[in-house]
This record gives C-alpha cells, sequence and structure tokens, in this order.
C-alpha cells in the first residue's frame, strides 16, 4: 500500500525514511523531501523487473585445462555415473538398480524442490516422475572427481534432462554434484546437490 507520505532523503546520512520512522539526520535543515511515488516506488520497480528479467539464466562452463588428480578414481567414477544414470534412464526396468547406488542416509538438495532425505521417498518421486518420461544426458567432457581422504570422492559435472511429454522443449545445461562414498569396495551416493 502506497500512502502519499513524504520519504525524506538525509543529505549528510544518506538514509531514506519515512516520517513515522526515527529520522537519520544531523540538522533538520539538511532535510530533502522525496515523494514515494516519483522516485522510490520506480526504481524498486526497475530492479525488480531486471532481477526477475527471463533472459538471466545460468550459463556454467566446462572447467578449463581439468585434469584429475587421481586417474584411476576419475575413471572408476565416470563409470559409476555411466551406471546409475543408465539404470535412471531406464527406471521402468531398472528401480531396483537405480535404487542399490543411494545410500540410506541420502541427502538430496534441488534448488527448484529442496531437501529429500528419505531414500524411499526419492525413489518414489524417481518411479513417478522420471522413469519412461525423463532422461538424462551428460555434458561431455564436464564431470570432475576430487578424492575425499578415507571416505570416497565428489564428482562435479553438467548435464541436462529430457522430457519426452515436451519433446521440442530445449533442454538447459544444469550443474550438479555427487558426494560418493566407498563402501565394501562398492560406491554409494550419500549426497547430491542438483541445480538447474
Amino acid at each position: 500500500m502506497v500512502h502519499n507520505q513524504p520519504y525524506v532523503l538525509s543529505k549528510n546520512l544518506g538514509h531514506v525514511t519515512n516520517q513515522h520512522t526515527t529520522l537519520l539526520t544531523l540538522h533538520q535543515s539538511s532535510k530533502i523531501k522525496i515523494m514515494a511515488f516519483k522516485t522510490i516506488i520506480p526504481i524498486g520497480l526497475i530492479l525488480t523487473l531486471i532481477g526477475c528479467s527471463p533472459t538471466q539464466h545460468n550459463n556454467y562452463q566446462l572447467t578449463k585445462n581439468y585434469k584429475p588428480d587421481n586417474p584411476e578414481l576419475y575413471q572408476e567414477i565416470v563409470h559409476a555415473d555411466s551406471m546409475f544414470f543408465g539404470a535412471y534412464n531406464t527406471c521402468e526396468k531398472n528401480l531396483d538398480t537405480y535404487a542399490a547406488y543411494f545410500s540410506d542416509n541420502i541427502e538430496f538438495y534441488h534448488d527448484k524442490g529442496g531437501l529429500m532425505t528419505s531414500k524411499p521417498d526419492i525413489i518414489a518421486a524417481t518411479k513417478k516422475n522420471v522413469c519412461g518420461k525423463v532422461t538424462r544426458e551428460l555434458v561431455e567432457g564436464s564431470i570432475e572427481v576430487y578424492p575425499i581422504k578415507d571416505f570416497g570422492a565428489i564428482e562435479i559435472g553438467l548435464h541436462k534432462f529430457h522430457n519426452s511429454a515436451e519433446p521440442n522443449a530445449i533442454s538447459k545445461t544444469g550443474r550438479f554434484m555427487v558426494i560418493w562414498k566407498s563402501e565394501n569396495k562398492t560406491w554409494k551416493i550419500v549426497r547430491v546437490v542438483s541445480l538447474h
């Protein structure tokens, strides 16, 4: 709700305030009255529209000159990623294989969907929303792998998702991070961060 109350800009302090709040001025004579609807509201509206501009999007880039610290670990994680998302892409037939990759202590952070910490809920959501509908495409050459001493590895990369219900939709590149834990010579996913 906009009132016709004047706002006051303190020349000495650079603060804007409404007459109902404490005026932050050094001298009464240094106040300059500015009408809210003429200055503050239009500036705020412009900044809001710029911030919500549909042309802004994430333009994720490949890391230049990435070389793995541990080439053997890199190959293991790239293989695990391939097997995991192979099961994801065919989860209508391979849901159990897909599910087996997740640790019971999974934490899945999704910038649009929030946090999920229940493995059964993640599997149920995948079955309902992904299987037979959505596939994942890895951006070639985007995987980076960093070892975690006495634990496992962090995988970072770029990927796209394709929805069969929207065949003409442009798939945007998203960034992901997976924390893999080595358990009895197998790899388990304990954390996922997915950004779109």
